[in-house]
């Protein structure tokens, strides 16, 4: 995998460029990553997207068991948890953090103002907060950013390509992640000018996103749009189920939900941005200053369709869409 193929720095500054087997500096020295991640563990690392991580740092020449410790900790969908993991990692006294996701990131920073921090799965980091700018984002924090609440309008553009009479679009949100707030502006903008009534609901645990879908049902909303979110990926199977059970057409950003029986995803490859911060981890331990390595963007967007599940509910997909698919599901 070309580890910067699908990345630019976001300022448009050169990308610096290192040799692969060349980065494993101080002979002797034990690389100590804290890895915090708002889901739970995945079943295998080796098979995940957040195993990408690993394979990255492996082909920078940064192997665990050798000269790499990482200190993996996951807050099982329970954001509260999130505060006293990052203040163990700190503790810890690691070389550096990686943290994906807005409230992982926060947590992280709070936590630390000092050791590096690798961001992934961000909103806009200056607006947020995280970075002073993409050129420049001072103090301990570098990373990269995605589209997820940019892309919030395309999906219901997409949703209204295969559903022409689409008229109410419900939005499920997870409240205790603030980059929503961005994806549900966005959708209610774009569905004012098509005259799409937008139904917003929240969930933070499983018995939360029962009850959204029992709304949906009762308010009759003819598809959902998913906000990119740690909970609701590590939900995946419950939420895929609901929608079947409830023959409702689901759009996400991740390929996750599309291949566990959803509609559509279109959206960053979570896998190549952890495989990516691998680059950006190398860089630190050469030296480099986080808040010197300007903030980078995946640009890469894929698009997977369940064709399968198209026809379950009864829908045709446009060429237009088909022809642009990275991926089809039959």
């Amino acid at each position: 995998m070309n580890l910067r193929r699908n990345f630019v720095i976001a300022i448009g500054a050169g990308a610096l460029v290192l040799p692969l087997r060349a980065l494993a500096q101080q002979q002797g020295k034990v690389w100590r990553i804290g890895f915090i991640s708002a889901r739970s563990r995945p079943a295998s690392l080796d098979t995940h997207y957040l195993g990408e991580f690993v394979k990255g740092m492996r082909e920078l020449g940064y192997v665990e068991g050798k000269n790499l410790v990482i200190e993996w900790r996951f807050a099982d969908g329970h954001y509260d948890r999130l505060p006293g993991l990052a203040a163990e990692i700190a503790g810890l006294k690691v070389d550096a953090i990686l943290a994906a996701g807005p409230p992982v990131i926060i947590a992280a920073q709070n936590a630390s103002a000092t050791i590096p921090i690798v961001i992934v799965t961000s909103i806009d980091p200056v607006e947020a907060g995280f970075v002073k700018s993409f050129a420049r984002p001072g103090g301990n924090i570098t990373g990269i950013s995605n589209l997820s609440g940019d892309l919030a309008s395309k999906h219901l553009e997409m949703l209204l390509d295969m559903m022409p009479r689409l008229s109410r679009v419900a939005v499920l949100s997870n409240p205790a992640n603030s980059a929503h707030a961005t994806t549900l502006k966005n959708v209610q903008v774009a569905a004012l000018r098509v005259n799409v009534k937008v139904l917003p609901l929240e969930a933070r645990t499983p018995a939360q996103i029962n009850s959204a879908f029992s709304v949906i049902t009762r308010e009759k909303a003819g598809a959902l749009i998913l906000g990119l979110d740690p909970f609701f990926n590590q939900q995946v199977l419950q939420l895929a189920e609901l929608a079947a059970k409830n023959r409702l057409p689901v759009i996400s950003t991740s390929r996750e939900f599309v291949e566990a029986g959803c509609l559509i995803s279109y959206g960053q490859n979570l896998g190549d941005q952890y495989h990516h911060a691998a680059v950006l981890f190398a860089k630190i331990f050469k030296g480099a200053n986080p808040g010197d390595l300007p903030v980078e963007q995946s640009t890469k967007l894929e698009l997977i369709i369940n064709r399968k599940t198209a026809k379950t509910l009864g829908l045709t997909i446009p060429q237009s869409l088909l022809v642009m698919a990275d991926k089809v599901i039959e």
